[in-house]
């Protein structure tokens, strides 16, 4: 089985809490409110860990927030490596309206960084890409970072016999998309992010799946793994087009559903399994996270009874 490495260079102390109804002008009065490390890699860990699978953590932390943030992901007996950066981790806050079970998401910019500290975090990164790992670069950039940051750390983890999945969005996800060589291992995106990156919309999982097939082509990632929420996910290499379908499910909440697929996809290609099973996996741990509230993550009893339900069609 292959290390699996997950890597947050933009991490939030995620908030969570609730309310009976969100009314603008008087005080707010909110149940005690939950405290998560959060940000697309550490979650993508803390869901591999609820899937019962085993992975590093690199994370970009600073400030007292950063401390907090690093104590918590402590208890999650998550082995952690950490950059040190200037200024304070983010910070996100989800409150839950109870009378309308409408959830309210807000997030709190991060500090930018400079040239020198990019350059430093690439110089710390380095010797976590051994050959062999598995490596997930997941989550937002920070402001000042180039967006074609992502690309350089796959050329690392290539030149270091490594694999990069890449799961971002926004300028970063713009430039993934226009990556000539070496290709990402595997790109996820869901169907909004397709259209904002191509210019296109795209009404069916077979258009979506023609966009995967033209960015495989172009040398952008091996494999693309296309979300279009509960509908099902596309998933496209140079061999294979197909589309999962999940089962019905009541979502209280979707937060953490794309980092619970990314995190059960990486077990799975982690082990040696097809890109299909892994595709099925992700498609019933989303499945799972969609069913737990607030920031909660997938659990592995819950996706084991999913996965049986999950369909495949080739498209």
């Amino acid at each position: 089985m292959s290390d699996i490495l997950t890597i947050t260079l933009n991490p939030a102390l995620d908030v969570s809490s609730s309310v009976d109804e969100v009314i603008a002008g008087p005080k707010l009065r909110c149940d005690m409110p939950r405290y998560d490390p959060g940000g697309g890699g550490v979650n993508v860990s803390r869901a591999i860990l609820r899937l019962q699978g085993q992975s590093r953590a690199f994370v970009a932390l600073g400030g007292e927030t950063g401390s907090a943030y690093k104590a918590l992901l402590d208890a999650e007996t998550i082995p952690v490596e950490t950059f040190e950066v200037s200024g304070n981790t983010r910070q996100s806050f989800a409150v839950v309206e109870r009378s309308t079970g409408r959830q309210f998401r807000f997030q709190l910019p991060c500090p930018a960084w400079t040239e020198d500290q990019t350059g430093r975090a690439l110089d710390a990164l380095k010797p976590h890409l051994a050959k062999g790992t598995m490596a997930v670069l997941s989550g937002s950039i920070p402001a000042g970072v180039p967006a074609d940051i992502a690309s350089t750390i796959n050329r690392m983890a290539v030149n270091c016999g490594a694999e990069l999945v890449l799961d971002t969005s926004g300028d970063a996800l713009i430039a993934a998309a226009a990556n000539a060589a070496p290709p990402f291992s595997l790109l996820r995106m869901d169907g909004a992010e397709a259209a904002e990156v191509s210019g296109r919309s795209f009404s069916s999982p077979s258009e979506l799946a023609d966009y995967g097939v033209d960015l495989v082509r172009a040398g952008a990632a091996n494999r693309l793994v296309m979300s279009m929420g509960a509908m099902g996910t596309v998933g496209v290499s140079a061999t294979e087009r197909f589309f999962c379908r999940p089962p019905k499910l009541e979502t209280l909440s979707a937060v953490g559903a794309g980092d619970s697929m990314v995190a059960a996809i990486m077990i799975e290609l982690a082990r040696g399994g097809s890109f299909r099973d892994a595709v099925r996996h992700g498609v019933a741990a989303a499945g799972s996270a969609v069913l737990t509230p607030a920031t909660e993550l997938c659990s592995k009893e819950t996706a084991d009874e999913i996965l049986g339900q999950v369909t495949t069609d080739e498209i």
